[in-house]
């Protein structure tokens, strides 16, 4: 536009103004002095969108000023309008490139939103891209950093023959040349070519990672402040195009697949879980099912059996009862073929008073034969049979496809069969058809039998007209009958309910009984905590007890003994309680005790004294006169109880603990008995690791000669090295260890230790203690003698000390196993002698090779009692004469006390005084100060 209005021959070009040249500007634009430029050349400077411009026109001729100056001003005007047109034109374009975008992130949204599976959306997407910018190249990369592994989505390609698998995870490792995982590491975008993009991100030439491209452009994908992936697009033969235009915007597509992938994800996962609780929803559906079907078929039956006794009293006649039985019957199961088999009263016919079948019109009345109606009656159980297992049987009339048949009952005696049969091989019956027919029968059965009564009665009134006097004797003497049948089938009723709630052999509530009781104690006390009746109000305690030593009575007069001792401690036990308390034994020879509406612990432990007192009289059981005692555990009501059984087993807690302070005395259950519980368990714990830690040792106590004073040998005494209490004596651990069965371990243990240290060689003999547990075992003396011979110890040094429990326990393999040892060498002796219950009469039979006077007895020589203790110790040292064996007196800690055994006779002893349990076993020479006996 601009060179038409110059003279022909002119000449126009633009070049860019440097500072130097630039002449002062006025606004936007400016403009040199006409009259000092050249006359054959004009200059007009402007500011434009490339930056300052000049306009340089060479004239052929010179221009007058007006000219010029005319000339100037039209350009000026014409450069103007050019300008603007091209800023709208550019507007345009990108406006349009913005609404492209726009529509691509509401179709990429869509997407995302919509049912397509995954491979087909991000073909989609590809699409979206295409037209934003060239992606003929294009791939989705999603990168797992916490498994180093990366997987392509999407890989579309024109030359590169990779195809990958979207679901498998490629590892990082086996790619170290991946310019993609570059890019990812790198974290920002970039674009060039393949070479270009490797250089600035440090990655050496790989041909196995594809072709190189002219032009590459990869951009990452965030979710907060990670890397989880990247999109690339790649073209072969058209360098240059891609730039920061298009990597802006596929920066910012990316963000928006990235989020599109999420929706997708979260959609199938969405998906995933409601076709999870769908398929929950249809099991569960399908149990709420069966379970109302299995409802549905209980009602029914319950209906069927409601008819069933209806019809034994509305039924006019027996054809109409079995008519209609059958109706009831053809309810429940497929019962088109139908007959009742009845025994004839001789018993050698059967009669058929009621049949229905397909093929079999007329069931005649024949003798007992060898078919399947005959099984049932002869072996009194039902019968399910088909085909191929009929060939034993020898029927009448047309094969069955399938059979079932359930025998009628009178009075415990079988007098028929209901049968029901199928020629269909589509009709078959199941064991569960086999007891619903069973269970239907047991109720024909007494419907028949009542209604055959009535038959009877009916007949009775006919007969009634011709013999009124004898058939009204009759009549009433059935009647009687009639009422003794139903009583006495209301008292059977009774007493299994009875015995259900009550014990059998003490008459008592039973546990059942007690717990019942105790809810509905339980429910009135929480009541009256919610309704503010008053502290006290609807108080109750449970008392348990069990009577001590029972056991000990059992083995010695016989547990038939035992039993009258259990019922006579039951009838004490009521009588000592009040009118509205109850009294329940729970098994064996535990009892409680219900102790209703008290006001406070004192109402309860009074009782515990009153029921000890009474218990406490003389009893004489089996020729004998025994004391028996009890340990009574009270447990409180407190709101926090809710259960029944958390009160009994607190009282049973409190009522060990009554045990364990002596016995014969009652305890009330507190706090500090759940920590002692607690306790029990931490130190159970630590016995088991200290089991596996080998952390018990034997101490050695020293036996001496009482005449000499030199070592005759040693008892090994077990102690354990517990890693905060310190070294522990048994006292503190034996009795958890007898309840829980551990306590045969940790002798094993102590065994090993003693017989290796009799293979070093010892002076004199060790003794170890054995607990009555071990003579239960019959493989306990071939054990030991396995643990001596492997270790190569000399079995005579080694002693078992037993007591007098272990001795009587099992006579039998007692003396089997005493006898096995003895014949090896290794001798028995009789521990804590004179505290036990021993039979005198069978003390001579086993061989024991000492009897060790129990420390109760020595430590009376010298107190209160020392007549009994010196008595006692006199008639040991006699019995042991007797029986020709020596004894030792055990915890021997003062001079006197030595002085006088030694003076009854006894010749070793053991105690404090003599020599204190040690880790080392105790030498001649140290015993040599003491003053031997005169």
């Amino acid at each position: 536009m601009i060179d038409a209005t110059l003279p022909p021959g002119s000449r126009l070009h633009v070049r860019a103004r440097d500072d130097r040249s630039a002449l002062a500007e006025h606004g936007t634009q400016s403009q040199p002095d006409p009259i000092a430029a050249d006359t054959h050349r004009i200059e007009l400077d402007w500011d434009g969108d490339e930056g300052p411009s000049v306009l340089v026109v060479e004239l052929p001729h010179a221009m007058t000023a007006a000219q010029r100056t005319a000339w100037m001003v039209l350009a000026r005007r014409t450069i103007e309008l050019h300008l603007a047109a091209e800023h709208a034109r550019a507007r345009v374009k990108e406006l349009e490139k913005s609404e492209q975008l726009q529509q691509a992130l509401y179709e990429i949204a869509d997407l995302a939103g919509s049912s397509l599976e995954l491979a087909d959306m991000l073909e989609r997407i590809h699409g979206v891209v295409a037209r934003l910018m060239y992606a003929e190249n294009f791939y989705i990369v999603l990168y797992d950093d916490a498994n180093q592994v990366y997987r392509f989505l999407y890989f579309a390609d024109q030359l590169d023959p990779f195809r990958p698998d979207p679901a498998v995870g490629i590892p990082v490792d086996s790619a170290p040349n991946s310019l993609t995982l570059a890019l990812i590491r790198h974290g920002e975008a970039a674009f060039g070519s393949s070479e270009e993009v490797r250089l600035r991100l440090g990655v050496p030439h790989d041909s196995s990672h594809g072709p190189d491209s002219d032009d590459w452009l990869g951009v990452t994908m965030r979710r907060d402040d990670s890397v989880v992936g990247a999109i690339v697009v790649q073209s072969y033969d058209r360098p240059g195009c891609y730039g920061t235009e298009e990597q802006a915007l596929l920066v910012f597509v990316a963000q928006h697949i990235l989020t599109a992938l999420d929706r997708h994800q979260a959609r199938e996962e969405l998906e995933r879980r409601v076709e999870e609780r769908t398929r929950a929803l249809q099991l569960s559906n399908r149990d709420l099912h069966s379970e109302i079907l299995e409802r549905q078929r209980a009602e029914k039956l319950q209906r069927a059996l409601f008819r069933i006794a209806d019809l034994s009293i509305t039924a006019e006649t027996l054809e109409i009862f079995y008519a209609q039985v059958h109706a009831v019957v053809n309810e429940l199961l497929d019962a088109r073929n139908f007959y009742i088999a009845l025994l004839s009263e001789d018993g050698a016919r059967l009669e058929f008073p009621y049949s229905i079948d397909e093929h079999d019109i007329h069931r005649a009345s024949r003798l007992l034969d060898s078919g399947m109606t005959e099984h049932v009656i002869a072996t009194g159980r039902a019968l399910l049979t088909e085909p191929h297992r009929m060939t034993g049987f020898q029927g009448r009339g047309t094969v069955a496809h399938c059979w079932l048949g359930v025998p009628l009952y009178r009075n415990n005696i079988v007098v028929g069969v209901i049968a029901v049969q199928s020629y269909s091989p589509e009709i078959s019956f199941t064991a569960r058809d086999q007891d619903l027919l069973t269970f239907v029968a047991n109720h024909i059965s007494i419907g028949l039998t009542r209604k055959q009564e009535q038959e009877r009665l009916v007949l009775a009134h006919a007969e009634l007209e011709q013999r009124v006097d004898s058939r009204t004797r009759e009549l009433a003497m059935a009647n009687a009958e009639l009422l003794e049948q139903i009583g006495e089938r209301l008292h059977a009723e009774q007493q299994l309910t009875h015995q259900a709630r009550h014990d059998e052999l003490t008459g008592l509530p039973n546990r059942s009984q007690l717990l019942d009781h105790l809810g509905v104690a339980l429910s009135k006390a929480h009541a009256g905590v919610h309704s503010h009746a008053g502290e006290g109000a609807g108080g109750f305690a449970v008392l348990f007890l069990d009577l001590d030593r029972f056991k000990l009575i059992n083995d010695s007069v016989g547990h038939s003994a035992g039993d009258d001792l259990l019922v006579e401690a039951g009838r004490r036990i009521v009588a000592a309680a009040r009118e509205h308390d109850l009294v329940a034994r729970l098994g064996g020879d535990e009892f409680a005790v219900l102790v209703n509406d008290i006001e406070g612990v004192h109402v309860a432990t009074s009782l515990a004294q009153r029921v000890l007192h009474s218990l406490g009289q003389a009893y004489w059981i089996a020729g004998r006169e025994v004391f028996p005692a009890a340990s009574v555990g009270i447990a409180m009501w407190q709101p926090r109880y809710h259960s029944a059984t958390d009160l009994l087993r607190d009282a049973d807690a409190a009522m060990y603990r009554a045990k364990a302070s002596g016995r014969d005395r009652w305890a009330v259950f507190d706090e500090d008995m759940r920590e002692e519980a607690s306790r029990i368990l931490d130190l159970e714990a630590d016995l088991r690791r200290a089991i596996n830690g080998d952390n018990f040792i034997p101490y050695y106590q020293p036996i001496v000669s009482l005449d000499g004073h030199h070592v005759v040998g040693h008892e090994a005494l077990l102690r354990w090295r517990h890693p905060t209490r310190g070294l522990l004596a048994p006292g503190e651990f034996i009795g958890l260890g007898e309840d829980n069965g551990l306590i045969e371990e940790v002798d094993w243990l102590m065994y090993a230790q003693v017989i290796t240290r009799l293979s070093r060689g010892v002076e004199g003999y060790v003794s170890v203690n054995v607990s009555p547990r071990h003579f239960r075992s019959a493989d306990f003396a071939d054990r030991l003698m396995r643990l001596i011979h492997n270790a190569g110890a000399n079995p005579h040094q080694l002693r078992i000390e037993i007591t007098e429990v272990a001795l009587f326990d099992d006579i039998g393999r007692t003396l089997s196993t005493l006898h096995t040892l003895r014949s090896h060498g290794v001798l028995a002796q009789l521990d804590d002698f004179g505290t036990g219950y021993s039979a005198l009469s069978c003390l001579h039979r086993f061989p024991i090779e000492c009897l060790k006077i129990d420390r109760s007895f020595v430590a009376g020589l010298t107190g209160e009692k020392q007549a009994e203790s010196i008595a006692v110790v006199r008639a040991i040292q006699a019995l042991a004469g007797t029986l020709g064996i020596h004894t030792i007196g055990e915890g021997i800690e003062t001079e006197a006390q030595r002085d006088i055994l030694f003076e009854l006779g006894c010749q070793r002893g053991q105690g404090y005084l003599l020599g204190r349990p040690a880790a080392q076993m105790q030498q001649p020479e140290l015993i040599a100060s003491l003053e031997p006996v005169e």
